[in-house]
């Protein structure tokens, strides 16, 4: 996958967490970095709303990459960053965003927050990503 069909991925993905937050949770994701607060709320309401479905492995998939990469794609709009796609374990390949030095693991606390621990928060991991680059914010 180029950079290139990875950043459109990434960017279709977030677009789909902005449609799939108004359709299902008449929520308005708007790309603004206090939207990312919501996230947090949207992940608990699929479990609300679908129960165990919404934790069944091929929905779990598609929920956190969707909203990951939005939470990704606010903080590059932000800051910057470029999105890698690792395959070192082919049976999860996983994307993250790099900024500097840093990588970030966004569908993954996503999936930290609906799967194992609703206290975790999405929001509070991406304002430490953004705290360790303040200097690069436009």
């Amino acid at each position: 996958m180029t950079p290139e069909e990875l950043n459109k991925l990434m960017s279709d993905c977030a677009n789909d967490a902005a449609v799939a937050a108004s359709t299902e949770f008449n929520i308005e994701l708007d790309n603004s970095p206090s939207s990312i607060r919501l996230v947090d709320d949207i992940l608990l309401s699929f479990i609300d709303k679908y129960h165990d479905q919404a934790l069944e492995d091929e929905a779990v998939f598609t929920i956190c990459n969707v909203f990951g990469a939005y939470v990704g794609e606010v903080l590059k709009a932000q800051i910057g960053g470029d999105w890698v796609y690792d395959q070192s374990n082919p049976d999860a390949p996983s994307v993250f965003l790099k900024i500097g030095e840093n990588t970030y693991a966004f569908a993954g606390i996503c999936y930290e927050r609906l799967v194992n621990d609703s206290q975790i928060s999405v929001f509070a991991y991406y304002e430490q990503a953004l705290n360790n680059h303040k200097f690069l914010q436009h």
